[in-house]
């Protein structure tokens, strides 16, 4: 089966020349032959080696398939396994599984091309933790059946709290006593116990079981009645909690520090009680949570028709617990004290003794300065149960009856709502004291002395009369001994028609008296009014031009700055200028001669009305009650259909492109997040509904991918949901394929935040079943001999697929006496059909029959009947 052909040469070869020789292979049988080639040369023997071999295919594939550790989240996890092919020709191979676990395994069977790889995709469905350990077989031509092992671990996502300092897991942390205003802060860690990364979100269970909001625990079962009746229900409990951050994302196995923040308030009573009555203990639980999963929540649409079944959450429950007290201060002789009468420059002294009352806290106190009074310590600090003197001086600086009010701080620690992690320390608290003093004065004979000097520039119209005295305040003001300026006794007659606007020369400056205080101002006599004379020395005094100078420096420092200010105002001017210079703004100023319509409720439309809400604080707290309220609000209205599929409008263009925060996807819910088909017939139609809440107050869009071939049904794909709107998409499920069904599809909200649905069902094959498999007619009694023997079978058709069916009888060597109507038939879904059998007798009739029910696309049962005859 090998053929040489070579031409040898005549002639020795010389060197660099080469001859060629071709040899053929021609096989006649599928197998592998070997010979060999012999080349002489000169005295020299080489021999080749020829083999023929056959075609064939090498396919090889890996033994392991490890999907590692993964969540236990609903989710289709996908993996790829290859099979190559090294050999010459394409080989073909088969994968079947028999295992507990579905996996779902794409292609099961298909062909390999030569120096080629095929891909095959095993999906495992992560919905019940545990250990995944299952063997397919593979059968490759040329090797046989081949073992592949499918590994992995489907484990809980573990959300846990643990202690900062000890690192052991917390239930519960306890604040302890706290004074009304006071904040205390603890600090935790919140700890992802699983291989993939967690977006988590805090809600505080104000309606929990269990839960205590202001109740005294320590008082009396009548005592705990009545402060129910009093406290105010519609406490903000986030107010009191706050937890920072309240909202994140952990990445596996990661740690993150989160600080709890305690601020106790006191309830307003509709009247007044006892402060001392006052204590109010907490007892709140916060629950960390993944984001849009909240565990057993179940929401109940109009007509009783379930909207949502969220499935058991990932989630940690942090019990806190903590209790407000009053600052109970009392005071010894009371909160008003009466000083006794004094003189100036002499004190009266009082001993206050002041009493911390309560039995949990101590109390740190400051008072505040006020005039007249001095206290002795400032400030100090009260331990539980105990007291201190206070020593409490009226020292007064002026004559009068005095009622101050003195204001105590009691410091404390507070936080910032902003920044939690920063303790600061403040006056939560304030506590005023009622102080009475009466100042009397000691009477003094007063003495005034003639200052014999020039006139001052600022002076009063008494003259330079001085007060020599002990330097204390007197008890009368000086006065004038006569208001000159405002008698004419003494004026001289030709000076009481002046009018103009001289200054007043007092008499004793006369004797110094060498020129004026300003050159340009006339002064007169106290008395007679008459023009002052007075004596300017040309040697000292300036001259015209230099007045003129001193005016003209003076202005151009005026001048210079009224530039500057000039200069500012354009500057101001030019900048409103622009900004006002615009299509929108026509630079009319607020409030400047226009006044703004009177608008009232009626003429908003409703649709803006709804729509207007605003949303929850970025720093505050999501609570249960606040859910309930926002989502109520959803599901009250009817349900939305025909919605947009694309944002239209520029509102709906502007809220869709939002990113959302994970307190906000917390308050979308679209589920059930497990759609569960149970048992559906193949070749039928069946449909459940995806229900979606838009609890914001912004449109959301929602997108839905699906891939598989049995969920190509549903629409539609694309909604544009209302702010507070809900809505819902039918989720069609087809399959021909009887089996264990389960994947998912996943969904977009603004194009940006992904999350998915798991679909289940059990696809089961056509079937009807009978009443019975044995059918016994028997005579009617009294009925006369010859008549025909009757009974019905029914034939239920379990499925929700109609089915069709068709009777046949099985008949050996005889013909058979039993007749059934009708023949043939359909069985709509749920439902039953009556089929009548009937044996007539005769002579030689058998009284044994049998008929087969066959289904069109399903099962086959066998019917067999018995004529019961009896001889009298």
């Amino acid at each position: 089966q090998f053929k040489l052909i070579v031409e040898n040469p005549e002639q020795p070869l010389a060197s660099g020349l080469q001859v060629k020789a071709v040899v053929e292979y021609t096989p006649k049988g599928a197998e592998d032959l070997q010979d060999k080639l012999t080349l002489l040369v000169d005295d020299d023997v080489v021999h080749i080696p020829l083999l023929g071999l056959i075609p064939y295919c090498d396919l090889e594939i890996e033994s392991e398939m490890n999907f590692g550790e993964m969540i236990a989240n609903n989710k289709l996890v996908t993996k790829e396994i290859n099979i190559s092919n090294s050999g010459t020709t394409s080989g073909v191979f088969r994968v079947s599984y028999d295992g507990v676990v579905l996996l779902n395994i794409k292609p099961t069977r298909g062909v390999v091309k030569p120096k080629s790889v095929r891909k095959i995709k095993v999906d495992i469905c992560t919905d019940v933790p545990g250990v995944i350990k299952e063997m397919m077989k593979v059968e490759l031509e040329g090797r046989g059946c081949t073992e592949v092992w499918v590994k992995g671990v489907v484990v809980e996502q573990v959300l846990k709290v643990l202690g900062v300092s000890c690192g052991k897991v917390l239930k519960c942390i306890d604040f302890g006593p706290l004074y009304f205003g006071t904040s205390k802060t603890e600090k935790i860690h919140l700890y992802n116990e699983s291989p993939e990364c967690m977006d988590w979100v805090a809600v505080l269970e104000d309606n929990a079981i269990g839960g205590e909001m202001g109740t005294d625990l320590q008082g009396g079962t009548d005592a705990v009645l009545q402060d129910l009746s009093l406290k105010n229900k519609d406490v903000d409990v986030s107010t009191l909690i706050v937890c920072v951050p309240n909202q994140g994302t952990l990445l596996p196995y990661e740690k993150s520090l989160i600080t709890l923040c305690f601020s106790p308030e006191k309830f307003e009573r509709d009247f007044e009680v006892n402060d001392a009555s006052l204590i109010q203990d907490y007892v709140l639980f916060v629950r960390f949570e993944t984001v849009g999963k909240r565990g057993g929540c179940l929401q109940t649409l109009s007509g009783g028709a379930t909207a949502t079944t969220r499935s058991h959450s990932r989630h940690v429950d942090l019990a806190l617990m903590g209790s407000g007290f009053p600052v109970m201060l009392t005071f010894k002789p009371g909160t008003v004290i009466n000083f006794k009468d004094c003189y100036l420059g002499e004190q009266t002294e009082v001993v206050c003794t002041m009493r911390n009352e309560s039995e949990f806290l101590p109390v740190t106190f400051s008072f505040r300065k006020t005039a007249h009074f001095n206290i002795s310590p400032e400030r100090g600090k009260l331990k539980k149960k105990s007291e201190k003197e206070v020593k409490i001086s009226f020292s007064p600086r002026q004559i009068g009856t005095f009622e101050m009010k003195q204001i105590i701080d009691i410091i404390g620690t507070g936080v910032d709502k902003n920044n939690v992690d920063v303790l600061k320390t403040k006056s939560f608290h304030q506590i005023s004291l009622t102080l009475l003093g009466v100042c009397k004065s000691k009477r003094k004979s007063i003495i005034f002395t003639i200052n014999p000097g020039l006139t001052p520039l600022v002076s009063n119209e008494t003259g330079q009369f001085v007060v020599r005295g002990t330097g204390h305040l007197s008890d009368t003001a000086p006065v004038a001994i006569l208001k000159s300026t405002q008698t004419r006794i003494h004026t001289h007659r030709k000076n009481r028609s002046c009018k103009d606007d001289a200054l007043i020369a007092f008499p004793n400056d006369r004797a110094a008296s060498l020129r004026p205080s300003e050159w340009n101002k006339k002064y007169r006599t106290i008395f007679t009014k008459t023009e002052r004379y007075y004596y300017i020395d040309p040697d000292f005094a300036y001259t015209d031009s230099e007045r003129l100078l001193r005016e003209e420096n003076k202005k151009r420092y005026i001048d210079f700055i009224s530039s500057l200010r000039r200069r500012r105002l354009d500057k101001e001017a030019a900048r409103q200028f622009y900004i006002y210079n615009n299509p929108v703004s026509i630079g009319i100023k607020p409030a400047e001669g226009l006044k703004s319509p009177d608008i009232s409720i009626a003429d908003v439309p409703k649709e803006k009305q709804q729509q207007k809400m605003l949303p929850l604080d970025d720093n505050c707290m999501l609570t249960s009650r606040k859910l309930a309220a926002i989502v109520s609000k959803s599901t009250n209205k009817g349900v939305w259909s025909w919605l947009s599929p694309m944002p239209s409008s520029t509102q709906e263009k502007e809220d869709c492109s939002l990113t959302l925060t994970h307190k906000q996807l917390h308050q979308i819910f679209i589920g059930p997040s497990t759609i569960d088909f149970g048992d559906v017939c193949v070749y039928s139609t069946t449909t459940k509904e995806l229900h979606i809440i838009n609890n914001l107050s912004v449109h959301i869009w929602i997108q839905i991918e699906i891939e598989v071939a049995e969920l190509q049904e549903t629409s539609p794909l694309s909604q544009v949901v209302p702010p507070l709107t809900k809505t819902h998409i039918p989720v069609v499920f087809e399959t021909s394929t009887a089996g264990m069904f389960k994947s998912s599809f996943s969904y977009k909200i603004n194009n940006q935040h992904l999350g998915h649905v798991l679909v289940v069902a059990h696809a089961m094959p056509i079937e009807l079943q009978l009443s019975t498999r044995e059918l016994i007619l028997s005579p009617v009694p009294g009925c006369l001999a010859g008549t025909e023997f009757r009974r019905t079978v029914r034939v239920c058709n379990p499925r929700n697929h109609p089915a069709g069916f068709t009777w046949r009888p099985v008949t050996g060597d005889r013909k058979s006496a039993f007749t059934i109507k009708p023949t043939r038939g359909f069985v709509e879904a749920y439902s039953d059909v009556e089929c009548e059998v009937v044996w007539r007798p005769g002579f030689n009739t058998p009284e044994t029959g049998q008929f087969t029910l066959c289904v069109r696309k399903g099962n086959s049962i066998n019917l067999k009947c018995f004529a019961k005859v009896t001889i009298h």
